[in-house]
């Protein structure tokens, strides 16, 4: 028999068993350590929790309801380790494409004209958004096709509201690294629009 924890991480309540617990308080304990002298601290971990409760949830079912040891150190090798924040490597556009694992396809909030289609597009694509843009509208003047498949587009594709969306919009891994570099851009473009 083991104790089990309740808890609330990224704004989903999870019963956790007592030694998952400590593991996940050490993790989260020197990752705030780690970004103790970013600006950016508390919006980095918040995202970070909740990219961590996203993976959690996906652990659960209706015949496991308890969050185990070994969840918590499959989402810590999938986050990677405070230490791997410095020294992790870029990947190649070949390495991106070719890793579906991360890559989803969602409406771009930050770069869209009218709905985000076509920048979530390019961006799957890694693409300027303006190719996307021209290719839709050359499809759009002989017959209307265009204006038919931005629609459909519109409805179908989820908008990337999360850091963790964006970034598998780009086709990187979700990773404290990545997680990182996104919400320090997202705080210098706030910064900087809030500056002129």
């Amino acid at each position: 028999m083991k104790i089990t924890v309740s808890i609330n991480i990224g704004g989903i309540a999870f019963h956790i068993d007592e030694d998952a617990y400590s593991e996940l308080k050490l993790y989260l304990r020197s990752l705030e350590r780690s970004f103790a002298k970013e600006e950016s601290a508390a919006e980095i971990m918040a995202d970070i929790e909740t990219r961590i409760g996203e993976l959690l949830k996906a652990r659960i079912s209706d015949y496991k309801q308890v969050v185990t040891l070994n969840d918590v150190r499959e989402v810590m090798n999938i986050l990677g380790s405070p230490e791997d924040i410095g020294g992790e490597a870029e990947w190649s556009n070949s390495e991106r494409i070719s890793s579906t694992k991360y890559h989803r396809m969602y409406r771009d909030p930050d770069n869209r004209i009218i709905a985000g289609v076509c920048s979530g597009v390019a961006a799957y694509w890694h693409l300027d958004p303006w190719v996307a843009r021209v290719i839709f509208i050359v499809l759009a003047l002989p017959g209307g096709l265009g204006i038919f498949i931005y629609a459909v587009l519109w409805i179908v594709l989820p908008e990337a509201r999360t850091t963790a969306q964006k970034i598998e919009m780009r086709g990187d891994p979700v990773n404290i690294h990545n997680i990182k570099d996104s919400v320090k851009e997202e705080f210098e473009n706030v910064k900087k629009n809030m500056n002129l």
